[in-house]
């Protein structure tokens, strides 16, 4: 029928060109629906985000064929005109489609991982290749990943070629340049109408997919390209945050003085109370890797994967439902050292200039030495430019160490504790330290050294029911336990320890199936993401509770500057969770890709989408809601305005919580 109309020989293989790129993008999609689909949605219900999810792969296929359409308008320019033009747009359609799989393959990962489509967080790997790379040899099958990718992109080039040598042999009798600039004038102008939306009245845009109203659709009718180009823009944090509105509130919350005349003034200064300690202990810090609370011992779990961390905190202050504002080791190093959860969308605040420079509440433990000790380097995320906040702080990280590189992440957890409390043991002031382990992390890695650290075998079935997905991660997290074990015999031999107290929180938690530890909010709505553990541990200077009420990671540092006999500086958002007259109960949590945002109390997990009409309450006990429609609407108003006003007040602290050099 084209060869009938005389239709170019260029704007023939365009439609097959484009008919290849559209199987490519709707196998992804039915691929996305097969694996990811929720079991409570049915196929039917998908048929919107397939619809739109058509308009925005004839968005991104028309981009790629633009150039070749637009081009051969000059036949010198077509692929048809000589075997110099052929090989360059074969060359030129094999780059594309390189790029095009590694974006959905990235986009599959991405999914399984967290749940969301691929978005401009992928940059952080960019930001830290060394690491990056490196991890990904170590952790994964990368040969036959790298082998299957190449093979499918040699396997479209032929098709590619095919395509064209099929055109040119069936249109033999046409010569080349006789063709009609009428039919690439009508293939540019169909192109550009799918750039723009087709059948759209506006321009087709990332937002429009949250029309649908829920998570799965929405992500499922966005495609891996247009995801990743749009949140390229959420990098960079909001400079100009309306935060007066909730500043009442915010100072309801936070215990500030509301008598109308320090309106949007976050700062405290807090003096020592009747139980402060007088004995200037020291502070050591452990920001603890993935150390997920339903995976552990604590939470009753039968596998029982950290009985010495357990046996812990029942000599110590242990809070047991504590949670990271959110995902991620950056963005909970830098709640813990900064008060301020990280809700920068798609950039850590660790990596944005405009964010890194911090007031933090260790420059306030005055005639303290400061050290931070990583195993790798301290480089990774820009660690480094978010430590440089405290004062005189002493850095030992990669090179400066005697023990051997155990994998990407340096030198093992159990080898970073030893050298760090040889340090420790030989300081002569009051010191306060921090240690960041990093070896409950792909690619879980257990030294040869460590033979008296017994690994266990249990059945795939007993590790999936219980949260963990193989036997590796599991050994991986009972290594921990067993560094921290090490680690606090080691102390207990020094001179410091009786005088010092021993924080211990996870950086976040791990996503996954928590049903046989907690009720079901912590696997729907992805609890599991954010609940740690937090203990403070000091047999000689603090007598053992257990804390039930909600708090959350940010609430760290003012707590611990709270046990001691100085006076202190508070300008962020974290609370002293020793203080009495704490009225209100809550821990912030944000889920940056999906963009969900809310609080979680006593009895009650809330949240709200910021792209799409939805709200959520659920119940984090074992009870059912018995709420009348009314009732539940009161409690989602109230922890739907807490929810606003902190997630306001953070973006507006991510630029103005600024440390005076």
């Amino acid at each position: 029928m084209l060869i009938r109309w005389r239709v170019p020989k260029t704007i023939q293989w365009l439609v097959k060109l484009f008919f290849i790129y559209l199987f490519i993008f709707t196998a992804f999609r039915v691929a996305t629906v097969v694996f990811f689909k929720p079991a409570n949605i049915l196929w039917t219900e998908l048929l919107p985000s397939f619809w739109l999810g058509l308009k925005y792969d004839l968005r991104w296929m028309s981009f790629i064929l633009f150039p070749i359409a637009l081009l051969s308008v000059f036949p010198s320019l077509s692929p048809f005109y000589n075997e110099t033009s052929k090989k360059f747009w074969t060359l030129y359609l094999g780059i594309i489609t390189l790029l095009v799989l590694f974006f959905y393959g990235a986009d599959f990962g991405q999914f399984a991982y967290i749940n969301a489509r691929l978005n401009a967080d992928a940059l952080i790997f960019a930001e830290d290749p060394r690491e990056s790379l490196q991890m990904i040899w170590q952790s994964y099958p990368i040969v036959w990943i790298l082998l299957g990718l190449v093979g499918a992109v040699l396997m479209m080039v032929w098709m590619f070629r095919r395509t064209h040598i099929s055109i040119t042999d069936k249109n033999i009798t046409i010569h080349k340049f006789g063709y009609r600039r009428r039919w690439h004038a009508a293939a540019l102008l169909l192109l550009l109408w799918f750039m723009y939306g087709f059948f759209t009245a506006k321009p087709l845009n990332f937002y429009r997919a949250f029309n649908l109203n829920d998570e799965f659709k929405s992500n499922l009718a966005l495609n891996p390209l247009q995801n990743f180009f749009t949140t390229l823009g959420f990098r960079n944090p909001e400079m100009n945050v309306n935060a007066k509105v909730f500043y009442p509130q915010m100072a309801t919350f936070l215990g500030l003085q509301n008598d109308g005349t320090v309106q949007n003034n976050y700062t405290r200064i807090i003096h020592p109370g009747s139980k402060a300690l007088e004995s200037r202990p020291n502070i050591v810090l452990i920001i603890c890797e993935s150390f997920s609370m339903y995976k552990s011992s604590m939470s009753g779990n039968p596998l029982n994967s950290t009985p010495y961390f357990n046996e812990l905190t029942k000599k110590g202050i242990f809070f047991e439902r504590c949670f990271s504002p959110t995902f991620g080791t950056a963005r909970g190093v830098f709640a813990i050292v900064s008060g301020i959860p990280d809700v920068q969308l798609s950039k850590f605040s660790t990596r944005n200039e405009l964010s890194i420079n911090q007031r933090t509440i260790i420059n306030d433990f005055d005639g303290y030495e400061k050290n931070y000790f990583i195993g790798g380097r301290s480089e990774f995320n820009n660690f480094k430019g978010l430590l440089q906040n405290i004062k005189a702080i002493n850095i030992y990280e990669e090179g400066r160490y005697t023990s051997a590189r155990l994998n990407v992440w340096g030198i093992s957890d159990k080898n970073l504790f030893l050298e760090a409390n040889k340090v420790m043991a030989a300081s002569v002031k009051p010191f306060f330290t921090i240690i960041q382990t990093a070896d409950n992390h792909r690619p879980f890695n257990i030294p040869e050294e460590d033979k008296d650290f017994i690994q266990k075998n249990i059945t795939v079935d007993e590790l999936h029911k219980y949260g963990f997905e193989s036997l590796k991660e599991y050994n991986a997290f009972a290594y921990t336990d067993y560094c921290y074990k090490k680690f606090i015999e080691a102390a207990k031999k020094e001179k410091y320890f009786n005088n010092t107290i021993f924080v211990f929180a996870g950086d976040h938690g791990v996503e996954g199936d928590a049903a046989a530890i907690y009720p079901t909010a912590w696997t729907e709505q992805r609890l599991t993401d954010e609940h740690i553990p937090l203990l403070f541990y000091a047999p000689s200077l603090l007598a053992p509770q257990v804390r039930k009420e909600p708090v959350s990671q940010i609430d760290v540092l003012p707590t611990i500057a709270g046990m001691l006999q100085q006076p202190y500086t508070n300008t962020t958002l974290g609370r002293d969770l020793l203080d009495s007259n704490t009225k209100q109960h809550a821990a912030f949590i944000i889920y940056h890709a999906p963009g969900w945002i809310g609080v979680v109390d006593e009895h009650f997990f809330y949240r709200k989408n910021i792209h799409i009409k939805k709200e959520e309450l659920v119940s984090v006990t074992n009870e059912t809601i018995n709420l009348l429609p009314w009732q539940q609407d009161s409690i989602k108003n109230k922890m739907g305005a807490l929810t606003d006003a902190v997630y306001a007040t953070a973006k507006y602290m991510l630029v103005n919580n600024k440390n005076k050099k």
